[in-house]
């Protein structure tokens, strides 16, 4: 086994451990209702699975960042990886709340998306994870080429419309919200300054005008 698989088999096993995780208190409900998932069974899985998307998207986020410092090619190589766990998981949240909240009806999802600006927000930020999972292979990058890129800057916006989705339904316990926000501002300073560092070399590089 190559190293690089043997480090994506690692993160598959830490990106699925909390999912692992809700099945057996899921389990555990199943036996004895209020064992496994406390007062409120639905809303304590959609809350846990929108917590763990906005992580998740976040270590996606991040995985670059942590490339540049790191000088590590594995984590290179395992970005799309870490974006479709964080996709699987928005999925997975958005199926619970059309499930346990709205009993599939399509009808009432568009509904909430329409009068409740938060909803908007969450299904905003899933359209452009939406493209960006639809979009994630080798193939669609050779056809797209240099839209490929300026497309997948779409995580610019999606985060930051999850987390003003998260805070639009915080009500009291802000510290996590803070310091999901906190690590997106550090993460977002980064690249601003990598951006400006290179314009700089670039226009530093150019011929003076004779």
């Amino acid at each position: 086994m190559s190293g690089i698989t043997r480090f994506k088999a690692c993160l598959v096993v830490a990106l699925g451990a909390p999912l692992a995780w809700l099945a057996w208190r899921i389990s555990l409900e199943a036996q004895a209702p209020g064992s496994g998932l406390g007062a409120d069974p639905a809303e304590a899985v959609v809350h846990f699975l929108g917590e763990w998307s906005l992580i998740v998207l976040l270590a996606a986020f991040a995985v670059t960042p942590l490339r540049r410092l790191t000088g590590s090619q594995l984590l290179g190589r395992s970005r799309r990886l870490v974006g479709l766990f964080a996709f699987a998981y928005v999925c997975l949240h958005i199926l619970s709340y059309t499930a346990f909240y709205l009993e599939f009806s399509l009808a009432a999802l568009f509904e909430d998306f329409i009068e409740r600006p938060y909803i908007t927000a969450g299904m905003a930020a899933f359209a452009f994870l939406f493209v960006m999972a639809l979009t994630s292979t080798r193939g669609w990058q050779r056809r797209l080429r240099q839209r490929w890129r300026t497309l997948h800057r779409g995580i610019y916006l999606a985060l930051p419309l999850a987390l003003v989705h998260l805070w639009w339904l915080t009500r009291d316990g802000f510290g996590e919200l803070l310091v999901f926000t906190a690590v997106f501002l550090v993460l977002a300073a980064e690249r601003l300054y990598r951006w400006r560092a290179g314009l700089s070399r670039a226009r530093a590089a150019q011929p003076p005008l004779s």
